[in-house]
Parts: C-alpha cells; sequence; structure tokens
C-alpha cells in the first residue's frame, strides 16, 4: 500500500484494508519475520482491524429493511434492528417436536381411517 493510493481519503476502503489485514495475517503466520518486524506487523493489524470493524458497523446502522412497496412502486424501508432480528428468528421457529413432517401427517392419517387393504 503506498501513501499516494489514498491521497485525499482518511483511511483505505474496507477492501483494501481486508486485504492489508489478511497480508498481515500471512507475514506473522509465515514465521519469518524477526521480532521487531513482527510486532510491528501486528500494530498494524490490530489497527487495521479496528479499521475494518469500524467500517462494518457504520455500514450495519445504514442497512434498510425493504418492507413493500408503495402505490408508486417506490420501496418502503425502515432502519434495520439486528438486536429485533435475533429475537423474532427465536420466536418464529416452531417447535420440532410439534411440528409434522409429511411422513408424521401420512402416518397420522392413516390412523384415522379404518382398517383398509395393507
Amino acid at each position: 500500500m503506498t501513501e499516494n493510493a489514498h491521497a485525499g481519503r482518511d483511511e483505505p476502503p474496507f477492501e483494501e484494508a481486508l486485504d492489508d489485514l489478511r497480508a498481515v495475517i500471512a507475514d506473522l503466520e509465515g514465521g519469518r519475520l524477526g521480532l521487531e518486524e513482527s510486532l510491528a506487523r501486528f500494530e498494524a493489524g490490530v489497527g487495521l482491524l479496528r479499521r475494518c470493524r469500524a467500517t462494518l458497523e457504520r455500514a450495519e446502522r445504514r442497512v434498510e429493511l425493504l418492507t413493500g412497496v408503495d402505490a408508486d412502486g417506490e420501496p418502503v424501508t425502515e432502519p434495520f434492528d439486528a438486536s429485533a432480528t435475533a429475537e423474532q428468528a427465536g420466536a418464529g421457529r416452531r417447535d420440532a417436536g410439534t411440528a409434522k413432517s409429511p411422513r408424521n401427517r401420512r402416518r397420522a392419517a392413516d390412523e384415522d381411517e379404518p382398517d383398509g387393504l395393507f
């Protein structure tokens, strides 16, 4: 990464920071660096990780859910709430013990019918 590559910007784009972080990890896992260089790469990696996390958090706050389309064909959205989504996912699941599979429904139907051919 060169200094000129980011002229006029405070930080690199997310994808570039992530690629740089992957390179730091590869360097550290390679085991070919000396102690001082390893420490410097580690510190750089921590900075890149913080930058990537901050970018993801900002993006997460900007995400909106598409809730429908109005009469003019325009999208209707509402803010995305990740914590509410996790709660709804748990509440929306059926209890595995009470849900009937197609096979269980057939067995129940067979039991309700009078003695048949089989």
